[in-house]
C-alpha cells in the first residue's frame, strides 16, 4: 500500500475575493469516493486551471480546491473491471480540476468513465504535453478535415496562435499539407510559430474588423478559433463560400455580435468544440489519432517543464497573456 500522504497545489481563499496556491501534504483518505485511485504522474496547465486557481466561481465552486483537469498516471486502485492495478491512463474534462480534485495533486480518485487507457505507443509525459489543450485542438482539425476542408482549398486561419490549442492546431495542420496563417498579439512569437508549421503571421488587430460590414472579402478556407470575440466575428465574416469555422473558447469575449448573413449567403459553418463532455468513443477515437497517424514529431519545442512549487508562477503568466506553447507539470 502506498504512503498515505501526498503533495499538491491548494488553491484557498487568503481573504475576500483574493485566492492563493501553495504546496500541502494532503491524506489520500480525504479525497473523493470514486471506482479508481490514480497515482498522477504528469498534469498539464490550461486556461480552465488558470481561472480556478485565481478564484473563477464559475469553475469551481467551493474552495480549497486542487485544479487541474488534466492528469496521466498509473492505477493504484480500482474497482472496475475495465482497469487493474498498474494500467497506464489518461484523464482529462469532465469534473476533473473544476470541482473534483484534479492533477496538481500526486493522487486523485476519479469515476471510471473519467479514464482512458494510455495509447501503447504513447508516454504519459507525452499524453500530456497534448492534454486537454491537445484533444481540443485534435477535435477541430478532425471537425475541418471530415467537413471536408482540404489543403487546396486555401489558407486556415488559426487564432490565439501561441496558446495551446492554437500552436498544436497550427502543427497537426501543417503536418498534414494545410497553409496555416496564425494570429497572436506575442511580437516576439514569430520564431515559435514559424517552428510550429505557420506560413503567415498576423496580430490581432490585423485579424479583427471594426467597420461593422455585414460581410467581408474571403480570406479563409476554414478557420479555428480559440479565443472568441470580435476576431471569431471577423473570421466568420471572412471565411470562404462553404467554409467551416470551429469555436471553442471565449478568452477574448463569450459575445457574438454577428449578422446571419455569413451563414445564409455564403453557406459558412460554425462548428462548436467540446472537451469536457466530449463522449468516450470520440476521446478514444481523437487519442489513437494523436498517437498513431497525427502524432507530431519534436513534441518538446511546444512545452516548458515544471515541478508543484514553480506553478504558481506559469498560472500567473498565463493568467496575464504572457504565456507561450505548453506547460506540463512532472509530480513524480
Amino acid at each position: 500500500m502506498q504512503n498515505n500522504s501526498y503533495s499538491a497545489l491548494v488553491i484557498e481563499e487568503a481573504s475576500p475575493d483574493t485566492y492563493a496556491g501553495n504546496i500541502q501534504q494532503k491524506n489520500i483518505a480525504e479525497l473523493p469516493q470514486g471506482d479508481l485511485l490514480i497515482r498522477v504522474h504528469y498534469s498539464s496547465l490550461n486556461y480552465k486551471d488558470a481561472l480556478s486557481a485565481s478564484g473563477n466561481r464559475g469553475v469551481t465552486r467551493r474552495y480549497p480546491h486542487v485544479p487541474g483537469i488534466d492528469a496521466a498516471g498509473v492505477v493504484e486502485e480500482s474497482s472496475s473491471s475495465e482497469f487493474k492495478p498498474g494500467d497506464k491512463v489518461i484523464a482529462c474534462g469532465f469534473d476533473i480540476g473544476m470541482n473534483t480534485p484534479g492533477g496538481f495533486g500526486q493522487y486523485m480518485r476519479i469515476p471510471t468513465g473519467w479514464a482512458l487507457h494510455c495509447p501503447a505507443n504513447l508516454t504519459l509525459r507525452e499524453s500530456m504535453i497534448y492534454g486537454t489543450a491537445g484533444f481540443t485542438a485534435a477535435q477541430s482539425v478532425e471537425r475541418l478535415v471530415d467537413f471536408p476542408i482540404v489543403p487546396q482549398k486555401g489558407k486556415i486561419l488559426v487564432t490565439g496562435a501561441t496558446g495551446g490549442v492554437g500552436s498544436i492546431a497550427i502543427a497537426l495542420l501543417a503536418s498534414m499539407g494545410y497553409s496555416v496563417c496564425a494570429v497572436s498579439g506575442k511580437p516576439d512569437a514569430e520564431k515559435f510559430l514559424t517552428r510550429l508549421g505557420a506560413a503567415e503571421i498576423i496580430s490581432r488587430q490585423e485579424a479583427t474588423d471594426s467597420s461593422e460590414k455585414l460581410l467581408l472579402k474571403e480570406k479563409w478556407a476554414g478557420v479555428i478559433d480559440t479565443v472568441g470575440g470580435e476576431i471569431l466575428v471577423s473570421a466568420i465574416k471572412s471565411t470562404f463560400y462553404g467554409g467551416a469555422v470551429t469555436c471553442c473558447g471565449n478568452v477574448a469575449s463569450a459575445d457574438l455580435p454577428l449578422s446571419v448573413y455569413p451563414f445564409i449567403l455564403r453557406g459558412v459553418s460554425l462548428l462548436g468544440i467540446d472537451s469536457a463532455k466530449c463522449p468516450v468513443h470520440i476521446r478514444e477515437r481523437i487519442w489513437q489519432k494523436l498517437a498513431g497517424k497525427w502524432r507530431l514529431e519534436n513534441l518538446d519545442i511546444l512545452i516548458k517543464e515544471c515541478k508543484l512549487p514553480e506553478l504558481p508562477g506559469h498560472i500567473e503568466r498565463m493568467l496575464q497573456g504572457r504565456q507561450t506553447g505548453r506547460i506540463i507539470v512532472n509530480l513524480l
